[in-house]
């Protein structure tokens, strides 16, 4: 289910056709590998989001040096949004505070039974929309990785 994935559908928006892929690292793919994918596919400036998965969030901590560090600087000098899911950080596998700044927390969709997004919303409350992808197939996808 999870691997590294570019998303490029058709846009919804003009945003989101001038936005890069969505890429996953976890569940076989290192912090490194999907970052590099991540940097060849998309240009420079170009936003792209990378969300990534325990224990590929290690890479993500402050204290984390070396050529993992310089791969992630990297990531974030050329336009990468690095997002970890909010379950992961509800059930201890990632704690906010040992991150980089600017890393951001994603909700997935709400479990069967609880309330869904009304008709025709892509953001859950108390989201800023700036900080997720305009493309609905990579918010799709993002949203859907990170469901409980």
């Amino acid at each position: 289910m999870v691997g590294i994935a570019a998303l490029c559908a058709a846009a919804a928006t003009p945003a989101a056709a001038q936005e890069g892929g969505l890429y996953i690292a976890g569940a076989g793919f290192s912090f490194a590998q999907a970052a590099v994918q991540a940097l060849k596919a998309d240009r420079v400036g170009q936003r792209f989001f990378l969300l990534v998965l325990p224990p590929e969030t290690r890479a993500l901590q402050t204290i984390a040096a070396g050529p993992i560090a310089a791969v992630r600087e990297r990531v974030l000098a050329a336009g990468g949004v690095l997002y970890v899911c909010q379950r992961d950080v509800d059930s201890g596998k990632v704690r906010l505070a040992t991150l980089v700044p600017g890393v951001i927390a994603v909700r997935g969709w709400p479990p069967a039974g609880r309330a869904q997004l009304p008709e025709n919303a892509r953001d859950l409350s108390g989201e800023n929309p700036a900080t997720l992808p305009a493309s609905n197939e990579a918010l799709r996808r993002l949203r859907s990785t990170c469901a409980s």
